[in-house]
């Protein structure tokens, strides 16, 4: 059984590839901010996004197989699903960010989406800084009450942003540019999602803390 027991991942390999899948949903969200920079280089930010969403998925799926396989987790099963998918979908919600603007053909962005994308990454760091602390869950749980509701205020913070946006839009092309104004109310809808979706990690890890605790 030795050999058998060296090849069950350990429980520590948990909170290795939920840091590693923080880092790459990080880089993406930094990549997104440049991509909303606009200009020439949108292309290439765009296919950074694409990169990170493969890597991010590739750790999910290790983190999937880990679960099955592994006798001892360090906390509910079902948690650490829900946990890693939320993750995955918020990279992918990038990913569907990124293939819009390719589709598109998008090389200029409103100044409200620039300061969503500001938004992003501020949650995308927050996640960052989080998932290390998911070891020491009991020492820990202040700091991660802080950063989940600091999660939860920059999600208000971007609904806020997408109205404004939606009526600048509107102002500004809607009437003239009916095309223009679909594209680019499809760039907000898709933005506010990843938010929503980084809100989904930030309640998920609030989840867990309620449970064992």
């Amino acid at each position: 059984m030795r050999w058998f027991q060296a090849l069950m991942p350990k429980e520590e390999r948990f909170f290795e590839l939920f840091d590693s899948h923080a880092r790459t949903l990080s880089q993406g969200a930094h990549a997104m901010r440049r991509l909303l920079d606009g200009g020439e280089e949108v292309p290439k930010w765009c296919q950074a996004i694409a990169q990170h969403e493969h890597e991010a998925d590739l750790i999910a799926r290790e983190v999937l197989l880990a679960v099955r396989r592994t006798f001892i987790t360090p906390f509910d099963r079902a948690d650490i699903r829900d946990l890693i998918s939320s993750m995955d979908d918020a990279v992918d919600q990038m990913h569907k960010t990124a293939k819009a603007i390719t589709l598109y053909e998008v090389r200029e962005f409103e100044d409200h989406m620039r300061t969503m994308g500001d938004i992003i990454v501020k949650t995308a760091d927050i996640t960052l800084e989080s998932t290390p602390l998911l070891r020491q869950m009991r020492a820990n749980a202040a700091r991660l009450n802080v950063l989940t509701e600091e999660v939860t205020r920059l999600e208000e913070e971007s609904d806020h942003l997408y109205d404004a946006g939606m009526h600048a839009l509107y102002k500004g092309v809607g009437r003239a540019d009916p095309m223009a104004f679909i594209v680019g109310a499809e760039i907000y809808d898709h933005l506010e999602k990843v938010v929503d979706r980084f809100e989904d990690v930030a309640n998920r890890i609030s989840g867990v803390l309620i449970e064992h605790l």
